[in-house]
């Protein structure tokens, strides 16, 4: 079910990890609008500026963001790519799909632990055999509904080939 972008990006719909924790799935054409966020070291420095541009794209076109799922793809230790879900094409934005099949796994705690869950998330990928081009990562909630939630879940999603 598609649910709407919060007028506030930083209040972040509560996440259940049930339907997303060890999961293959496909998408065939998934719609995602695509935007690039600058990363020092991997850290992002203007994810909640991208994410308010998203929202008043969003808000502009009357587009849903289904569940909220936003992928980061991390291209080098200074830049990502963001993948905003959306439930149809945004003018005036880099509209692009995603197809195939895909394997998630989700991952509970501080943002500090990114770096052992990536390692645990690579050696998952090879104890099930399984072959990827491409691992995103979706911070669920934002620091501040991570704290209000007492939980911060991020999840892991890694294409199949």
């Amino acid at each position: 079910m598609a649910t709407p972008m919060p007028a506030n990006p930083i209040c972040c719909p509560e996440f259940d990890p049930v339907p997303w924790n060890e999961k293959t799935f496909d998408w065939d054409n998934k719609k995602f609008v695509k935007e690039k966020v600058a990363t020092l070291f991997f850290m992002p420095l203007n994810f909640g500026q991208i994410m308010k541009k998203l929202d008043q794209k969003l808000t502009h076109a009357s587009a849903t963001a289904p569940d909220g799922l936003c992928l980061s793809e991390h291209k080098s230790m200074w830049k990502m790519d963001l993948y905003l879900a959306v439930d149809k094409n945004i003018a005036d934005a880099e509209n692009v799909t995603l197809s195939g099949k895909f394997y998630s796994k989700v991952y509970e705690g501080k943002f500090k632990d990114t770096g052992k869950w990536n390692t645990d998330f690579k050696n998952t990928l090879v104890s099930k055999q399984f072959n990827t081009d491409r691992c995103f990562m979706w911070y669920t909630t934002c620091p501040k509904c991570a704290k209000k939630y007492g939980k911060n879940y991020v999840v892991f999603i890694a294409r199949l080939i």
